[in-house]
């Protein structure tokens, strides 16, 4: 290959592996060769399988060379979020408390992606539990920006963005309660999905919270995401949570063009408060998505700081729960951040959290009913670019909850409403950190997501930019 093949996207080099423009082996040596040279200074990765990686990439073209192709994703090597469980392997869930847990059983995700013919290249990092967005880890360390080191990658997918970004592996499989794949995907520069709620199975993924979690890809593109969620989604007798609903043709869908769609842009909420870079950003945003054929028109969202509220409140209440036995059991393995948020769920009134629960119906209604002139909405997922690691510990910074309540704003809404939303490289800031901005969308409709996005990368080349060398 004239060019490194661990720069390629996903979709790319699953069709020369196919071809035998390349080999398994080749690829899989690439992406180690990348992860030997940034882990030291990313911690991206929880565990680097080296070995085992070559020895199934070598068995994966043995198989290609008896003309056995296993899957789409055939000699691929993927790392993932280490909350997916994987029969026989340690999945830490970034936690002392799992150090040492070995799964029995295989997530349904990480399965399905197997079955494609993926090669595991290991794990990567992750906040606690999944609890918290900005990547800090008080057992592991922080998971640091491949754009500047010492700044934020987002979490709790923290080290699912910084590796896509830096080219350590092609995509990554992330999960989204709060904001936690689209997060990482614009403080790192790389295409984050956010499905709807119970398109993707999350049998044998840690829960954090039972009502909102999502299971979803990070990767380079939008073509990528969609050959990801083509393979993921669907009915799951291990998840009846799960959506038995068809599943689209997710790939076609980012062909199509974007003429007669009708992109709106809120008036009020995701244009506050928002830096400079980011503002322009979304303009320039809204000028590309113009140019490819797309309608701009305003749109008018009920009070979104309820949502965000609503949604802070479900998962504290229900994340508590599903700690309840190791908060009173073992309350000293928890790092102070993640332990505090879990004691403050404990102490939320029951009152509280059902009308939480039973005033999502009539705010999803309310959202559709302001958005039904309209195919998609576009707005930044965060109103600012990466801030520092240090500005944004709780233990360190006397204004870290502030910076990361700004942070979590224009994410959490949706992961209350249940609804998809693809965040897209659309930018830098003036020092040189990523941009992103997300487009949501209609209950399991990613389809169209995935057509404004693909439409978008091909107009532009945010999500081609490579960080500098390590």
């Amino acid at each position: 290959m004239s060019t490194e093949p661990a720069l390629m996207s996903l979709a790319a080099v699953a069709k020369a592996i196919a071809a035998k423009q390349v080999s398994s082996r080749e690829v899989t040596r690439s992406c180690l060769q990348r992860i030997a040279q940034w882990q030291a200074k990313l911690n991206a990765f929880m565990t680097v399988e080296a070995e085992s990686a070559l020895k199934a990439a070598d068995a994966a073209d043995a198989a290609l060379a008896r003309s056995e192709n296993r899957g789409v994703l055939h000699g691929v090597p993927l790392a993932h979020k280490d909350m997916y469980y994987d029969a026989g392997h340690v999945v830490t869930c970034g936690s002392l408390i799992r150090r040492d847990f070995v799964a029995t059983s295989t997530s349904t995700a990480l399965q399905r992606l197997k079955d494609a013919g993926t090669v595991r290249l290991g794990s990567l990092q992750m906040v606690e539990f999944a609890y918290g967005p900005t990547g800090h880890n008080y057992h592991h360390g922080a998971v640091h920006n491949p754009w500047k080191s010492g700044h934020i990658t987002g979490g709790s997918s923290s080290g699912s963005g910084s590796a896509v970004a830096a080219r350590l592996t092609f995509a990554a499989l992330g999960s989204d309660t709060g904001g936690s794949i689209r997060l990482p995907a614009h403080f790192c520069g790389v295409t984050g999905l956010k499905v709807t709620y119970g398109r993707i199975s999350r049998a044998g993924a840690m829960p954090l919270s039972q009502s909102l979690d999502t299971v979803g890809p990070l990767a380079r593109t939008a073509e990528d995401c969609a050959l990801l969620l083509g393979l993921m989604a669907g009915a799951d007798p291990e998840d009846p949570t799960a959506s038995t609903l068809p599943v689209p043709d997710y790939l076609a869908a980012t062909t199509a063009s974007l003429k007669g769609l009708r992109i709106g842009v809120p008036t009020a909420f995701y244009v506050d408060d928002l830096d400079a870079d980011v503002a322009k950003a979304l303009d320039d945003t809204v000028a590309v998505l113009k140019r490819e054929g797309a309608d701009i028109v305003k749109v008018e969202l009920r009070d979104q700081r309820q949502l965000t509220a609503a949604c802070q409140l479900v998962i504290a209440v229900e994340a508590a729960a599903f700690h309840k036995r190791w908060l009173i059991e073992r309350p000293q393995d928890y790092g102070p951040q993640v332990l505090m948020r879990l004691q403050n769920g404990l102490a939320i009134p029951a009152v509280l959290y059902l009308e939480a629960m039973r005033w999502r119906g009539p705010a999803l209604a309310a959202h559709v009913a302001a958005t039904s002139s309209v195919d998609a909405v576009l707005a930044p997922v965060a109103p600012v670019a990466a801030p520092t690691i240090a500005d944004s510990d709780v233990g360190n910074s006397s204004n870290a909850e502030a910076v990361i309540q700004r942070l979590t704003r224009f994410t959490r809404p949706i992961n209350y409403l249940g609804l998809p939303s693809l965040s897209i490289p659309s930018g830098f800031n003036a020092i040189g950190l990523p941009i992103g901005m997300q487009l949501i969308g209609r209950s399991f409709d990613e389809a169209t997501l995935l057509t404004i996005g693909a439409a978008f990368q091909r107009a532009t080349d945010f999500h081609e930019r490579v960080p500098p060398a390590a």
